[in-house]
């Protein structure tokens, strides 16, 4: 089940957007401008069903992300959208996993006290008797470079 943010948690001057999520499903959210600097050395790794309900979560995960493990766990990964993200990426990301295929893209993740951080995300199906059981995804720190060339990019998108 994906909740609202709550004001209480926002760090900062914030401002407001609602996110259609699953199609019908939509998602209050507060962002500020606050980034969250991706710290070198670490890797972000998380599972997910395949429908993208998250089922396991590393240390680095929690902690960038601002959750607690028990908040992730359970919750569609769109819990970290943010609303600079186009749909269009997300379309792209699915279109392509639901293929079998491996994904690579870089996101501009939201966290819980409505700060961002990015990353260069890889998205891998995991198939399990010739089905698809779930997703890895490992998140690991992107090059400046490529952060401004996707704020471009992704600007120009829907």
């Amino acid at each position: 089940m994906i909740h609202d943010m709550q004001v209480e948690d926002i760090v900062g001057d914030y401002r407001e957007a609602s996110l259609q999520c699953y199609g019908a499903i939509t998602r209050k959210v507060y962002y500020t401008q606050i980034e969250t600097p991706y710290p070198d050395g670490k890797l972000i790794v998380s599972t997910s069903t395949p429908d993208g309900v998250i089922t396991h979560v590393n240390r680095a995960f929690v902690e960038m992300s601002g959750y607690r493990e028990e908040e992730l766990l359970g919750a569609p990964h769109a819990i970290l959208r943010h609303p600079d993200m186009p749909a269009a990426a997300f379309k792209d990301l699915w279109d392509t996993i639901q293929r079998g295929e491996k994904w690579q893209g870089y996101v501009k993740n939201l966290r819980k006290d409505g700060g961002f951080y990015w990353v260069k995300a890889t998205v891998i199906p995991n198939i399990r008797g010739g089905q698809l059981a779930s997703y890895t995804s490992v998140r690991r720190k992107p090059s400046r470079t490529k952060v401004e060339e996707a704020m471009q990019l992704y600007s120009t998108l829907s």
